[in-house]
């Protein structure tokens, strides 16, 4: 492995490690009145089934009670509140946003749905932002590469949502709320099944006036942007024995979402009308004990037409630009229990396709094949996880990547875990071969990274408290030429951080707080890196009743700069939330969540609006 000897640590993160040691500690003395909680299953940062406690890596999992807990009104909003993550939106609900996890590029994030990649040449990197948190069961974030696991797009993190299954017996579950800027959110759900069948029904309508997209405009860009989106999800399984389960499942969004011109001052309604589908059928069969297969196959498609008005044409019109992704997954996978640990062994095809054609210089497809392996395992206090992957790109031929990780449980409350890795990131179609603006640039190589962490966690009596330390060093960076605006490689960046984290419950209080310091620069320049603060915390307190619930949130984040170069300052900010629940009935809840308190006016991104202090309530409808 390594340590930390090895690795050049900048004054700040010295700083923000004394500081961890102090959190860390001061946190060990809570009283261990709360009883211990059982721990989640995750699959993301293995590809198995695997206690929290046993991981190797920084992962956080949001579950259904959390997700009706915090009443987010989007995916956005709710990765917003976590730690390491940091999120700029050119607008409201429906618009560009960026996931900086770890302060890797949004496009850096690998994006699943039920283990389906939905990534996309948009902007944002996917379609994340159109989906209904209704249709969520929970979501999985992997903080760290994990390119071994999941290849390119796998450089700075993985987002997995896991969304609604059916279970045995028939239920109907409903939802309805309002809010500020005229917000309507709705959803109903029917699922069901018995020994052999399981299904589940989804429709879900979201809508808003919203607020201006830019901040300060005038003329007709100065009205309210708003924001329709109508989703549906279904899906099927048959389980025709123990140990084996074939399904399918379906999920369409389509919408329209209203913006601004691009100097915020037009007198024309800019707007962008998207579709989104994604289906998939699987095969999960245990082939004999302690072999288990895995085989799914999966299409994605991402349809994207925007209108606005360009005063630099000849005479001035209407410009219609249209945007399609449409990506193909197959794999199979097969997890095998040794006499030592786990096995994995896998087989993938991907296939990402864009257009349309005549905005390409050259048709904008490329394909690859990934074998990969993997062994986790625990002796004594003892614990490792070895992945390995040979990748073949259809544009750059053969990449191999590798992931170590070591953990040793120093006592029954602390254990210690480090991990090193590499990973890479081929560029999209749209970076390689678009022609729009000529900004495309076929001669773009594969961004590549090697990370290094170390950890320290300490756990008793339903209190968790962790201090992580990163570094994730990337060469051949993608980004824009300042005067031609083509996609280039602009050397290296330093991506170097450190997470604190604690969580913890006394009595009917719950609490949860973390810390990030990011230092993410470009090493050529010194400059920090565009749009991620140095500083980020967040706050959480919780009291239980019977009845329901009341939390107060706090949300802090430092200042940041628009660009890679260090202009365009952005000041910091704080947001205090509450939120609240209570239990009408058994099978009924009014839900209410205040945003904004302190009514503050901030930037995610400069120049584009941001919501000022609003309220939403809903009432739940769940059958025991």
């Amino acid at each position: 492995m390594f340590s930390l000897n090895s690795v050049r640590v900048a004054p700040g993160a010295r700083s923000a490690l004394a500081v961890a040691c102090g959190v860390a500690l001061s946190a060990f003395h809570v009283g261990a009145q709360a009883e211990d909680a059982v721990a989640p299953v995750v699959v993301t940062a293995t590809r198995q089934a695997v206690g929290v406690t046993e991981l190797l890596s920084d992962v956080t999992v949001i579950d259904q009670a959390q997700i009706q807990r915090n009443g987010a009104g989007s995916i956005a909003d709710l990765l917003a509140r976590q730690p390491g993550m940091q999120i700029a939106s050119n607008g409201g609900p429906g618009t560009v946003s960026s996931f900086y996890i770890r302060g890797a590029n949004s496009e850096q994030t690998k994006v699943l749905v039920d283990g389906l990649p939905i990534n996309s040449i948009d902007a944002s990197g996917s379609p994340l932002r159109f989906i209904s948190l209704s249709d969520v069961e929970r979501i999985e974030i992997l903080r760290g590469p994990a390119a071994t696991l999941y290849g390119a797009d796998a450089l700075g993190g993985v987002i997995q949502i896991f969304t609604k299954r059916g279970q045995k017996g028939v239920k109907a579950e409903g939802f309805v709320g309002l809010g500020t800027n005229d917000t309507v959110k709705s959803s109903v759900r029917l699922s069901g099944g018995n020994e052999l069948w399981r299904f589940s029904l989804q429709s879900s309508h979201d809508a808003s006036d919203g607020f201006s997209v830019m901040r300060g405009a005038s003329l007709r860009d100065a009205d309210r942007d708003g924001y329709r989106n109508t989703g549906t999800a279904a899906s099927l399984s048959f389980l025709p024995a123990d140990g084996h389960e074939v399904g399918l499942s379906y999920r369409r969004n389509k919408g329209k979402v209203e913006l601004d011109s691009w100097m915020g001052n037009g007198d024309y309604d800019d707007r962008s009308y998207f579709e989104t589908d994604q289906w998939q059928v699987f095969a999960k069969n245990r082939i004999l004990n302690g072999w288990r297969s895995t085989v799914q196959y999966g299409e994605t498609s991402d349809d994207q037409t925007s209108y606005s008005w360009d005063s630099w044409l000849t005479p001035p019109g209407e410009v219609v630009d249209v945007l399609t992704t449409r990506n193909k997954h197959l794999s199979w996978q097969n997890d095998v229990t040794l006499p030592l640990g786990t096995a994995l062994f896998a087989v993938e095809r991907n296939e990402q396709k864009a257009g349309p054609a005549d905005n390409f210089v050259q048709k904008p497809a490329i394909s690859n094949n990934a074998l990969l392996g993997g062994w986790s395992a625990h002796a004594g206090g003892h614990s490792w996880q070895l992945n390995a992957r040979l990748d073949d790109h259809s544009q750059f031929g053969e990449q191999s990547t590798y992931g170590l990780a070591y953990g040793y449980q120093l006592s029954e409350a602390w254990r210690v875990r480090m991990s090193t890795g590499t990973s890479f990131k081929a560029p999209t179609p749209y970076q390689l071969y678009t022609s729009y603006y000529g900004v495309g640039n076929i001669d773009l190589q594969p961004e590549e990274a090697r990370n290094r962490e170390v950890a320290v966690v300490w756990e008793r009596h339903g209190h968790t408290a962790s201090a992580t330390y990163y570094l994730n060093k990337v060469h051949n960076l993608i980004g824009g030429d300042p005067v031609t605006w083509q996609y280039i490689n602009v050397n290296r960046a330093r991506l170097e951080g450190v997470t604190l984290a604690y969580s913890g419950q006394v009595d009917a209080w719950h609490f949860n707080a973390s810390y990030d310091w990011l230092n993410a620069v470009n090493e050529k320049t010194g400059d920090r890196l565009g749009r991620r603060a140095r500083h980020k915390a967040l706050l959480a307190v919780q009291r239980n009743w019977d009845a329901g619930h009341l939390g107060l949130e706090w949300v802090s984040v430092g200042k940041r700069f628009d660009t890679n170069s260090e202009t365009q300052e952005m000041g910091g900010y704080g947001l205090l939330n509450l939120t609240g629940r209570y239990v009408v009935t058994p099978t009924l809840a009014v839900e209410a969540r205040l945003d904004n308190l302190l009514d503050k006016r901030y930037e995610t991104a400069k120049g584009f609006g941001t919501p000022r202090m609003g309220a939403f309530v809903g009432l739940r409808y769940t059958p025991r």
